[in-house]
């Protein structure tokens, strides 16, 4: 399994040459783990960036994967996670939900840099 971090997620959506990296690294769809702070956070940059047809089709897509809701075991493990590397309410989540589901993170955002699990693939300065 491979969970697609959103900033890999903007990347291959918008076909950049960071984009074209991120493709190397993506699996079949059925071994794509999407959490559903991904899918909000998908929604929300698609919505606002590309409008709401092409918001439906990439969520149409993710419900195809294997969604995976937000419990009290991933909250509490994601508020340690917090605390201990610094991250974002959100970045905890998607990390923590990629170790409880033993999946490979892949992600575009340097903070995840140098994490275990983690695939990080650094931008191209266009």
């Amino acid at each position: 399994m491979q969970l697609v971090d959103t900033s890999a997620w903007i990347e291959w959506l918008i076909a950049s040459p960071t984009g074209e990296k991120v493709e190397k690294h993506l699996p079949e769809q059925s071994e794509w783990l999407v959490p559903t702070m991904v899918q909000l956070e998908l929604a929300k940059w698609l919505t606002r960036e590309v409008g709401e047809d092409k918001a439906d089709q990439v969520i149409a897509f993710t419900q195809v994967c294997n969604v995976v809701p937000l419990d009290t075991e991933i909250a509490l493990a994601a508020a340690e996670a917090c605390r201990e590397y610094k991250l974002a309410t959100a970045d905890a989540i998607i990390l923590v939900t990629a170790r409880a589901h033993s999946a490979e993170l892949i992600t575009c955002d340097r903070h995840f840099s140098g994490l275990d699990g983690v695939a990080f693939i650094e931008k191209i300065k266009s």
